[in-house]
């Protein structure tokens, strides 16, 4: 199979389990069988999705993370794979339809990029990348969860997904997974920074939104932690944070010049 195909069949599957978690949301008791068979194919997919990611590395010969149409393909792997993790942890299915929906939606943009292979520019020809990247777009797939989670923990809906405590510690759970991966990929961001341009912080628009969504995580977290906030308020400041994310991932490169507009 090709990369096109296996991404194709594994776009399908995304999109067999969003029904599959719509029918999970209007039941009143949710099966637990048939919520870990839909599991189950999330596995299958993230399988075929990794598999055309490796096609791509072995076409390429670089980590398939450099422009683009690699980057969203690989953010919609992470955000399939961060809420595989997160129902594991919780197991709210009922939130399962809504990030199938964004997973299904960003692999779909994916699609609208141009896929062709093209050179390597120099500044990302260095061993750094894999790092920088994967922990990134992880921090990203959990703090995309967290936004779900959120939303629902802010909408009227919230009481037919889950108790208010879950909601809550489900979101934090997640940052606190998500914050030291960011936390580690602005760092070996910074020092690839230093081997590429030969200055590790030089507050390129990437960098500097890049910073503000590690400075609102850390104030969750402190808020948290320090402060003792819960519930609402609290569910905001997440909401916040992945507005950044956004921010920093597309916004910056569509909209803001800089080091990173390669991206």
């Amino acid at each position: 199979m090709t990369e096109f195909h296996l991404l194709s069949a594994a776009g399908v599957l995304y999109l067999g389990c969003f029904f599959a978690y719509a029918v999970l949301f209007f039941k009143r008791e949710p099966s637990s069988r048939f919520a870990f068979a839909i599991q189950l194919v999330i596995c299958a997919a993230l399988l075929l999705q990794g598999a055309a990611l490796v096609l791509r590395t072995v076409a390429t010969g670089h980590a398939p993370f450099t422009n683009m149409y690699e980057s969203l393909v690989f953010f919609s792997w992470c955000l399939a794979f961060a809420w595989l993790c997160a129902e594991q942890w919780i197991g709210l299915a009922r939130l399962g339809f809504l990030m199938m929906a964004l997973t299904v939606a960003v692999l779909m943009y994916a699609f609208s990029h141009d896929a062709s292979v093209k050179p390597l520019m120099p500044a990302l020809q260095s061993n750094w990348l894999v790092l920088h990247v994967t922990t990134c777009f992880l921090s990203y797939g959990a703090f995309a969860v967290s936004f779900v989670t959120s939303i629902v923990f802010l909408s009227p809906a919230a009481k037919k997904v889950s108790t208010p405590e879950k909601l809550d510690l489900l979101i934090y759970k997640l940052i606190l997974f998500g914050f030291p991966m960011l936390t580690l990929g602005i760092a070996s961001g910074a020092v690839w920074a230093n081997d590429a341009w030969g200055v590790y912080w030089s507050w390129d628009p990437k960098e500097t939104w890049a910073l503000i969504t590690w400075l609102i995580y850390a104030l969750y977290l402190h808020l948290r932690l320090m402060q003792g906030w819960t519930g609402r308020r609290l569910a905001w400041v997440a909401f916040a944070g992945f507005l950044s994310v956004l921010f920093t991932y597309l916004g910056v490169a569509y909209l803001l010049p800089g080091l990173h507009s390669y991206a």
